[in-house]
């Protein structure tokens, strides 16, 4: 890529043509696959997929593991095929806005040890509980809240106080 790509890069779009082209995406899910939006179900079919690789009698036996891998591949599912389209599509859109750069961070802008280990421990608890509600922010939150589930608001609800409430708790009052 060229120096001159990089340092004009088109600007994002407008947070309503954004929204819009959001939605419209979101419709055509639903029509094309009858599913929503999600991704933290690749994530456990990923661990599905590696339990039969290093331990198949306990992943089969495992309550929540085992029926992801009955069928066969536990990553043939829509999901994981969405998430590598996902990850396609940004790659494509970074190219495509001159934004795509590969770069390493130091500890300038990582930041503290302190602040690299809230944010593991956060982004853990975020995807135990995302998993607990059977659902992520994207598939709860978006599929669920294009659908008026009432769970989908009760966890967005929930999963933006929870982050209000930590982020008091950790910067202090």
């Amino acid at each position: 890529m060229t120096a001159s790509a990089t340092d004009h890069p088109r600007p994002f779009w407008p947070p309503l043509a954004a929204g819009v082209a959001l939605g419209l995406v979101l419709l055509l899910t639903f029509v094309l696959t009858g599913h929503g939006l999600g991704a933290t179900g690749a994530t456990t079919r990923v661990s599905a997929w590696l339990g039969e690789l290093v331990a198949p009698a306990a992943t089969h036996a495992n309550a929540y593991l085992g029926p992801m891998v009955e069928g066969g591949n536990p990553l043939s599912s829509w999901i994981s095929w969405q998430v590598v389209g996902v990850a396609l599509g940004a790659l494509v859109a970074a190219f495509w806005g001159g934004r795509f750069r590969v770069q390493l961070d130091g500890a300038h802008s990582v930041g503290t040890p302190r602040r690299i280990a809230t944010a593991l421990i956060g982004g853990l608890l975020a995807g135990f509980g995302a998993r607990v509600a059977a659902g992520c922010t994207s598939g709860l939150g978006l599929s669920g809240a294009a659908t008026l589930g009432i769970a989908a608001f009760v966890f967005l609800g929930t999963f933006f106080a929870s982050g209000l409430i930590v982020h008091r708790l950790v910067k202090g009052l």
